[in-house]
């Protein structure tokens, strides 16, 4: 109880006590990641470090059309510079205390405070629409109710007597109270909650992981391959001691850099960061925010998706339903009059102003109100109609029909369908002194159920009908009444037992729940990230939907956290995606998109990494048998852009329904591997009889010619089935590479000396055989299920 010396609150000298020692509520958060790391992890990489010393090298040999190659190193970086400091923006504005400041009584005085000027033991000051600045512990409460939705899950308000315990964080939605504080700045609950929300991770993504294991086989290998490249390119020029006599070193040094950029797949990042983005742009059109890049392909992986219900599957907003009369002694005039007094209450609870919306009168005249209580159950009013005076009690069935028991099966029947059901019943005698006081024998007559039901949002059938289809495992973890979500869920067709978690002990049994039901009620934060670690750890990808602070770590611990548009601050800066207009059916558009992105990109990286395998073959080729580079820098980058980068780039936007299939990486190494190596073979068999019988320039541009066949037929096969489109892009390719070699201008430019001779001839013939044995391996490959057909 509030005593005299606690009613006056802290003195000014007991406040700058606790501010000197640390005891104020200041928030000490740890941010996420500095400016500085940012830049570092995306600009000093392994193969930034390498193009760049290759860029520096055709700087030193002073033609620039040598390193055209190094565009493609800044957007990388620019592209996750810019990604990672939104996140990073993001994650730092998370926070789950808003109020600009709180009401405290200090020296015996009221006073407003801002958020770092609560101290500990301040005595808060609580009213409606206040919202709690750090842990707290009753010591008056008249009808104090409180919404800690977004905190617990609990969709209605908890009602707080002396003594309860309130949460920073959470909202004063009807009543009054003092509370003493017990907990500031990081030892409160929002606090010690926001740093964890602050920690940053990072979506798992099968790509992404595949790019980077790609990356990091390619590192291992790269240092000794650039070695014997350095090696052989100065035993081809006449060793160390005549490299420097003319200027052989400036061909030895651009024959090494372009045996070094042939090695590397420098547009895979790009491309991959390129679908992700464009499928972002295009779901942001769609009111879904994508936070992580990735986020966009992990949807398509998902086979359990876990759904909080308050918020989700329902708007979080409670309605009118309907009354049912108890008996005919009491018609629906008097009901109606008697609702309508419990809603004209301005400082009432969610319940009064539902009522206030649908029952008016002007017959009555109050005279007397009980605010509603978590200890008795029911509110009162005491009021004249007419000139008769009547006293009416609305609340919990069990409660105020205790003394009628066929009225209380009737409610209780109402209440098994998950609605949520009051009692109306007429007071026959007077009502006690008090605010707290039980009523329990007083004499009453019952008059009505009033039934309140949660509105289910639209669209969430049709959505749970389209995972169940894709044979994606649908889930409930709701902080509500086990009958509430039961009924929810059923009226979705989510079929099976409702599991109460509030009775399950242990990670053990709610593992065992997890292997038997899909919906669950009473479960608290701790068992929804419980769930979620359960799930994860058998090998499920799991998706998280909400919008409590609640859910939030639950959401931070999934393969893939959603957000709904009307969620807390925090739950949205964890979260992947956050659904901006708080539709659950947007997500099957996530769905498409991720398996977009997914089947394009896995296409795409077939072709780099093709390359890549035969940039390697032909620098070692070369070393040990002490040739000239088959290739200029600029000449590669030719046939990187037409072959690779421009088709790369309208394959990995275009449609694709493909259905995920794992092992991404496995596929990408069975085709580019043999495909890379085909595709080397075919520049040696070209160049070797050439580039000792012609001059060395023209021997590399008919190399350059068989090289480009091959791979325009790498990417014939990976762009099937053929559509008239694809088919256009094929020989729109071949029309530019065509336009290259007659045009003077782009022909000098690239080096590519050809006529129409008996080399020109062999190049072409010898890049078709070569373009046969792709089309060749290909279809063996297909029959013994290396690869399979792309869409």
């Amino acid at each position: 109880m509030l005593d005299a010396r606690t009613r006056e609150g802290l003195t000014s000298a007991e406040v700058v006590e606790r501010l000197s020692d640390g005891r104020g509520n200041t928030q000490h958060q740890p941010t996420s990641r500095s400016m500085a790391d940012i830049l570092r992890e995306n600009i000093f990489t392994l193969f930034n470090g390498i193009l760049t010393v290759c860029f520096i090298a055709v700087l030193v040999l002073g033609d620039l059309r040598d390193g055209f190659f190094y565009g493609v190193v800044v957007v990388n970086a620019l592209i996750g510079i810019v990604q990672e400091v939104r996140a990073k923006i993001v994650l730092d504005r998370a926070a789950l205390l808003a109020a600009p400041e709180s009401r405290v009584r200090r020296n015996g005085q009221v006073v407003s405070v801002a958020l770092e000027g609560v101290v500990l033991d301040d005595l808060l000051v609580l009213r409606a629409g206040d919202q709690v600045p750090a842990d707290a512990r009753v010591v008056e409460s008249t009808g104090l109710a409180l919404d800690e939705s977004m905190l617990t899950g609990e969709s209605d308000p908890v009602f707080k007597d002396d003594g309860a315990v309130l949460l920073s964080g959470s909202h004063v939605t009807s009543g009054t109270g003092f509370a003493v504080v017990t907990a500031v700045g990081a030892d409160s609950y929002a606090s010690k909650l926001t740093s964890e929300i602050r920690k940053r991770t990072l979506v798992h993504s099968e790509l992404r992981d595949a790019t980077n294991r790609i990356l990091v086989y390619l590192s291992w290998i790269l240092g000794p391959v650039i070695l014997i490249t350095l090696i052989g390119r100065v035993l081809t020029y006449g060793g160390w001691n005549t490299l420097f006599v003319d200027a052989r070193w400036r061909r030895a040094l651009l024959d090494a850099v372009a045996a070094v950029v042939g090695m590397i797949p420098e547009g895979l990042v790009l491309l991959t960061s390129l679908a992700f983005g464009v499928a972002a742009i295009q779901l942001a059109a769609r009111k879904v925010l994508v936070q992580e890049l990735a986020a966009v392909e992990v949807l398509a992986r998902v086979d359990v998706l876990c759904l909080d219900k308050t918020g989700t599957l329902t708007t979080g907003e409670l309605g009118f339903d309907r009354t049912e009369l108890l008996g005919d002694a009491i018609g629906d005039d008097e009901v109606g009059v008697a609702l309508a007094a419990f809603g004209s209450d301005d400082a009432g609870n969610a319940t009064a102003g539902i009522l206030s919306s649908h029952f008016r009168s002007e017959r009555f005249r109050v005279h007397r109100r009980v605010p509603f209580s978590s200890a008795t159950k029911y509110s009162a009013v005491v009021i004249t109609v007419d000139g008769d005076s009547q006293s009416w009690i609305l609340g919990a069935p069990e409660r105020v029909l205790a003394d009628h028991p066929d009225e209380l099966a009737a409610a209780m029947t109402v209440a098994a369908t998950g609605q949520r059901t009051l009692a109306l019943v007429r007071a026959l005698d007077a009502l006690p002194a008090g605010s707290h006081a039980p009523i329990a024998g007083l004499a009453v007559e019952p008059a009505a159920l009033l039934v309140l039901s949660e509105t289910v949002r639209p669209e969430a059938a049709a959505t749970l009908g389209y995972f169940a289809e894709q044979s994606v495992r649908v889930i409930v973890m709701s902080g509500d009444n086990p009958a509430t979500v039961a009924a929810i869920a059923g009226g979705l067709g989510l079929s099976g037992e409702v599991v109460d978690a509030s009775v399950l002990a242990d990670d053990e049994a709610l593992a065992a729940a997890l292997a038997t039901s899909d919906v669950f009620g009473r479960v608290s934060p701790e068992q929804k990230r419980a769930a979620v670690g359960l799930l994860r750890e058998q090998g499920r990808t799991v998706a998280m939907t909400g919008d409590g602070v609640n859910d939030a770590m639950a959401i931070k611990d999934a393969s893939l956290g959603i957000a709904m548009g009307n969620a807390t601050a925090a739950t949205k800066a964890v979260s992947r995606l956050v659904l901006l207009d708080s539709r659950f059916d947007r997500l099957p558009d996530v769905l498409s998109f991720g398996r977009r992105v997914i089947a394009n990109v896995e296409r795409v990286s077939n072709i780099f990494l093709a390359k890549t395998v035969y940039g390697i073959l032909l620098a070692l080729v070369s070393a040990v048998a002490l040739w000239p580079f088959p290739f200029l820098p600029r000449q590669l980058t030719l046939v990187s852009t037409l072959a690779i980068g421009i088709p790369s780039f309208f394959l990995a936007l275009a449609p694709n329904r493909r259905i995920y299939r794992a092992g991404v990486l496995g596929r990408i190494l069975r085709y580019s591997i043999p495909t890379g190596v085909i595709a080397g073979l075919t520049c040696v068999v070209a160049y070797v009889p050439l580039y000792r019988s012609i001059p060395l320039h023209e021997a590399r541009s008919v190399t350059t010619i068989a090289l480009f066949c091959v791979s325009l037929w790498i990417l014939c096969v990976l762009t099937r089935p053929l559509s008239p489109a694809r088919w256009g892009l094929l020989g729109a390719v071949a029309a530019a590479m065509v336009l290259v070699c007659v045009i003077p201008f782009t022909a000098k430019f690239f080096e590519m000396h050809v006529s129409l001779d008996l080399a020109l001839l062999w190049g072409i013939v010898v890049g078709a055989v070569g373009a046969a044995g792709i089309e060749l391996f290909y279809r063996f490959a297909k029959r013994r299920g290396l690869v399979f057909d792309r869409e």
